[in-house]
Order: structure tokens, then C-alpha cells, then sequence
């Protein structure tokens, strides 16, 4: 949520700083802005509601500003509505600052995050003579900045540290100080931020696309830290204002592969990305026909040892833990409880000392995801991330790490990053079982292959999507839609429900199939529109029988089935084959016609596909 990009070199700084901006766009934004200092002149800041282009606009693309060291900043309310006012950045002057003009104040400084304290903070700041033009958290923690500046007189290090132990909450925070010129400081705990230095410039945003562009080579400033940044360098700091070395991350993803590459959007690139990232996140793990956990320093010790496996996660990740829930109790036999982080966190439960916590994030920054794991360390218990970033919060803190390899997903709807995470936590579930001893080696074998051919598998499907286009347009404008299935079934239909709801604003729900008679159903009216995913040989008969059900009182079925179920057809008004797999695993085959359907929907009813309205791609506050 919100984005921030910095620059400090020999280039002008606006042009870099909003296409650093352009590549955040998918975090999620209400109104955006730039600061740029010109040397020792003073900053000039710009900034503008709605839109990256408004603001694009009102600085001629960046050239009107001129400068070498800038920062810039796409905001999400939380604390004041979206205005040109609240927009970032904030200076910490006692004038308002809603448009464009030169900055006289002491300090110039853009946030993400929140500051929980910050009703408290202002109200020390006004016994001090300071007053306030925006609503927002972000302008008290500027001027706090500038009161210890002012106070003690000893420097930004001296300020920076003084503000960071005084402030409660979560933030990224970039600062220019006027007596300073080509600096930029920075600040960080919880939310993200990575530091690149390339050809004698320096660059910092909240997140890799937004540098992949200029360097490859990133500094991760880890938790209650903070750094100077000059041209070619940057200088890490402790809370003690103590000098702090850093090595750097070399980021394997490429500037391409955060681009279109002639796609109308990102979420169309990134479903058809799903079988090059499900084949490399199982290659990682894949070696010689066995699976090899050396690299995630998980022992067959340890895995013997696990008696509970606690899944947490937020959105889709929670989605590929409902369904990894089914794989892994039945192939392992340990038991698994799925659990919403923004819950488990809160939670009084007693938790099992030889419990696995399992963590899925594709950011590595989910900011409920990260706390609940935290608690769960401070506890004792074991823990493992599957996450997509290297070298995120997570990934950091995290006993083990298992990388899905999706490379950068920008669309805010999750499609490669859900499927990686999914295929990651099958390998776990194959690997745990054979380990205890539950399965034979030809089952293990066999269990493996039909895991590597759900890539090629996930290609035929694609081939086949001007159906679902043409189904999609014809229901475009339904008001309400229910998806239902049972087992592995069910778990696939709440990602499918989801990714037509978030991108195409449409009222859908996800049911156990069975649980239709207990309420559901009296919702069911003419032509409403009942999803069915039916892939489990076991269940099918039972979840035909609800379908016919909702028939009965006037819907529309859509079903999606394997090849073979033919007699479908018969049954349902529209149907959509998949491939054959192990049905353990069909939840990786069974989801992708979903994903079509979210995506053409959108697109027939003329939205935005990439930034739906109200979302962020990682949520990184509270």
C-alpha cells in the first residue's frame, strides 16, 4: 500500500522519480507527489489528486522540476481523505503546502504506513508553537523530525533516532533536509524498503520494479534503521546513530519481466506466466526425481518431529491453505489448521510446541502475516515462509524459507504468485508424507510427475479461453454469483470467487457445497449465476446433486470438470473441461478457468483489469 521512490545522482531526479511511481501503481493509490531539490536551492514540491498522469501533467513529465535528488510518493488514505492537501510529501513548515511551490522548511519527507501515536504527537508539537495543514499521520512525523532537529542541533543522525524511538507504529520514511543538499534520509520499521546503487546514483523505493530498471544490486535496511543517502553511497545507522555495514541482494528478476511484453494488461501476461512459475518453483525443489529440501534447511528430523501444522495468511495466500489443508492431512496425516493472520494474531489459543507455523506472503511484506508470524516465534514455535521476494521481512525473520519463483507480479489479483505458493505447498505435502513413512517410493515417484505436468497441462487450458471470453461477456452484468464445490474443490472455488469480485466489482460468494441447504439456497432465484467446480471423483455425484438444486429454482449452472465427465453437459448450462491430474492436485488446474472469467468480465464491463478500485497489491499496514 502507497509507494515511494527516492533519487539522488547526476541525472534529473523527476523523470526517474515518476517512473519509479509508474512502476507502484499496482500498490494501490489515491494521489501522488514529488519533492526535487536543485543543489543548494530550495525543494520544490509538487503534487496532485487522483491519477499518476495528473501529476505527470502538472510537471511536464518532470521536466518542470528541476534537481538531482528528489523523492516521490503515491498515497493511500488512511489517516484524512484523498486531496491534493493530505497528498505526500509534507514539509515541516507552518504553511500549507496543497500544490506546487518552493519548500522554505527545514525538512521535506514522504511515509508509508501508519503512525499509531500520532494524536498524541500533535499534541506536543502544538504546546511547541508547530500547527497543521493536512489530516494527516505523515505531517506530524515530519515536524517531530524537525523539532528534534531544531532542539538539539546535533544533526538528522541525532533527529532520525530521537523520532524513530518516540514514534508507535509502522512506516518508510524518506526526508530531505534543507541544510543538506544532495541527501536523502531514510527510516524504516515494518513497512518495505530497499536501497540500489548503481554508476555512482543512488535509488530507494518500497518495492523491486520500481528499480529494476537502473540496478539489480539492492540493500535491504532492516527493522529500526536508518540511512544517509548520497550519490553512489549509502551509510546505515542504528538506533544508537552508530555506523552499521550492509551486504547486498542481487535480485534475479529482469526489467522485462516487470513489463507488459504486449499484453493489454498484467493480469493477462501473469496467468499466462503460471506454467513457467509453477515448473521453476518445482525445479527448485526437484532434483533427480526426488524432492531436496537442503536449500529450506528443513531436516527429515525435523519433519518427523512436527505434530501440528498451523497455516497463516491473508487473501489468496489463506485460499492455498485451505487447500493445502486437504492435501497435507491426507497425505501426511499431521493436522492442519488454516488460520487468517489478522486473527491468529489476536489470538488466545493454545498452539502446539511441536507445531509448524507455515507463513504464505507473495510480498513477504504482509504486515498481518509478518506480526502473527513474530508472535508465533516469540512462543517457540517453528516457522516457515513461502514467500516470493528475496530478501523481504519475512523472508528475513522466518527460521526457513521455501522461495516460490514467480517473479515480479504487478496486477493487484494474485494469479502466478497463487499458483507458485500452491505448488510449493504440495511439494511440502508429498515430501512430509513420504518422510513419515505414509507413502511408497513409486507413490512418491508418481506423486512428483504428476506435479510436473501441470505446467503443460495449464498451457492446454489456455489454448481454450475464447469460450470462457464469450461466456464471460454474456454474464457480465450479474448482480450476484455463487461458486460452489466440496474438498479440494471448495478451496479453489473461494480464490475463484474472489479474483471475479475484486476486479470486476461483482457480489460473489463461495459455499461447501453441502452448506447450500442450510440458508444458502433461498437466495437462489431465476438466472442467477452458480458456479460449480466438480474434480473430485468422491464428491462429484454429491456436489452434481446441490447444482441440480440451485437448477430447480431458476439458475444458471456453469460447471467446470475434467475431461472425461462428459454427462456434464446434460446437466449444466455452460461447461468448461480441464485436464486430468492427480486430484490432489487439481486445485492447480481447476482455478485457472476462474481466473479467465474474473479477468474478461472486467474487461467486458470496461474496468481497470491491473488497480482495482480500493486495493492495494501488498497490505503493508494494519
Amino acid at each position: 500500500m502507497c509507494g515511494i521512490v527516492g533519487f539522488t545522482g547526476n541525472h534529473q531526479a523527476a523523470p526517474i522519480l515518476l517512473d519509479g511511481l509508474s512502476k507502484l501503481e499496482y500498490r494501490g493509490y489515491d494521489s501522488a507527489g514529488l519533492a526535487v531539490r536543485d543543489g543548494e536551492h530550495l525543494a520544490q514540491v509538487v503534487k496532485a489528486k487522483g491519477r499518476l498522469s495528473n501529476l505527470s501533467e502538472k510537471t511536464d513529465s518532470g521536466k518542470a522540476l528541476k534537481g538531482t535528488c528528489g523523492i516521490g510518493h503515491t498515497r493511500w488514505a488512511t489517516h484524512g481523505e484523498p486531496s491534493q492537501i493530505n497528498a505526500h510529501p509534507h514539509v515541516s513548515g507552518n504553511c500549507e503546502r496543497s500544490g506546487s511551490g518552493t519548500v522554505e522548511s527545514e525538512v521535506v519527507g514522504v511515509h508509508n504506513g501508519i503512525i499509531e501515536n500520532y494524536t498524541e504527537l500533535k499534541e506536543k508539537l502544538l504546546k511547541h508553537g508547530y500547527t497543521f495543514y493536512s489530516d494527516t499521520d505523515t505531517e506530524v512525523v515530519i515536524k517531530l523530525v524537525d523539532y528534534y532537529y531544531k532542539k538539539y542541533n546535533l544533526g538528522p543522525i541525532d533527529a532520525i533516532a530521537k523520532t524513530m524511538v518516540r514514534v508507535r507504529g509502522s512506516y518508510a520514511l524518506e526526508l530531505m533536509f534543507k541544510d543538506y543538499p544532495g541527501e536523502i534520509w531514510v527510516a524504516r520499521k515494518d513497512s518495505p524498503m530497499i536501497i540500489g546503487i548503481a554508476d555512482g546514483e543512488t535509488y530507494v523505493a518500497s518495492d523491486v520494479p520500481a528499480i529494476l530498471k537502473y540496478t539489480r544490486n539492492v540493500y535491504y535496511i532492516g527493522n529500526l534503521e536508518f540511512a544517509k543517502l548520497v550519490p553512489g553511497e549509502a551509510h546505515f545507522y542504528d538506533l544508537n546513530g552508530d555506523e552499521i555495514e550492509k551486504e547486498t541482494t542481487e535480485i534475479k528478476w529482469d526489467a522485462e519481466a516487470a513489463e507488459k511484453a504486449g499484453f493489454e494488461h498484467f493480469m493477462m501476461k501473469e496467468i499466462y506466466e503460471q506454467p513457467k512459475a509453477i515448473r521453476d518453483t518445482l525445479n527448485s525443489v526437484v532434483k533427480d526425481g526426488v524432492i531436496d529440501f537442503t536449500d529450506i534447511d528443513i531436516t527429515e528430523e525435523e519433519i518427523k518431529k512436527y505434530s501440528q501444522i498451523y497455516i497463516v495468511a491473508c487473501g489468496s495466500a489463506w485460499h492455498v491453505g485451505v487447500e493445502a489443508q486437504y492435501v497435507i492431512e491426507e497425505l501426511a496425516q499431521i493436522p492442519v489448521r488454516v488460520e487468517l493472520a489478522s486473527e491468529f494474531r489476536y489470538r488466545e489459543m493454545p498452539l502446539v510446541k511441536d507445531g509448524l507455523v507455515i507463513v504464505i506472503s507473495q510480498s513477504g511484506e504482509t504486515a498481518d502475516t509478518l506480526a502473527a508470524m513474530r508472535m508465533a516465534k516469540d512462543k517457540g514455535l517453528a516457522t516457515l515462509a513461502v514467500v516470493n521476494v528475496i530478501g523481504s521481512s519475512i523472508a528475513r525473520e522466518a527460521d526457513k524459507v521455501f522461495y516460490t519463483l514467480a517473479g515480479p507480479e504487478i496486477s493487484v489479483a494474485t494469479t502466478k504468485g497463487y499458483s507458485a505458493q500452491l505448488a510449493a505447498l504440495d511439494c511440502i505435502a508429498v515430501q512430509f508424507a513420504k518422510v513419515k513413512g505414509l507413502i511408497t517410493d513409486e507413490q512418491y515417484s508418481y506423486y512428483i510427475s504428476e506435479l510436473q505436468t501441470i505446467p503443460e497441462k495449464i498451457e492446454k487450458i489456455l489454448q481454450d479461453k475464447e469460450r470462457i471470453q464469450w461466456f464471460a461477456a454474456k454474464y457480465a452484468n450479474a448482480h450476484d454469483v455463487f461458486f460452489v464445490g466440496r474438498g479440494v474443490d471448495y478451496a479453489v472455488c473461494l480464490e475463484g470467487s474472489l479474483k471475479l469480485k475484486e476486479i470486476s466489482y461483482i457480489h460473489s460468494e463461495a459455499y461447501a457445497a453441502g452448506e447450500l441447504k442450510h440458508g444458502t439456497i433461498s437466495l437462489i432465484e431465476d438466472n442467477i449465476l452458480v458456479i460449480g467446480v466438480l474434480t473430485q471423483s468422491k464428491l462429484y455425484e454429491k456436489t452434481v446433486s446441490n447444482m441440480m438444486e440451485c437448477k430447480s429454482r431458476g439458475a444458471y449452472l456453469m460447471g467446470v470438470t475434467n475431461y472425461g465427465n462428459y454427462e456434464m453437459e446434460d446437466k449444466v448450462d455452460f461447461t468448461v473441461y480441464v485436464p486430468k491430474v492427480d486430484e490432489h492436485f487439481m486445485g492447480s488446474l481447476a482455478v485457472i478457468p476462474l481466473q479467465l472469467l474474473g479477468y474478461y468480465v472486467s474487461v467486458a464491463k470496461g474496468l481497470d483489469v491491473d488497480k482495482p478500485r480500493n486495493l492495494a497489491k501488498s497490505v503493508t499496514v494494519e
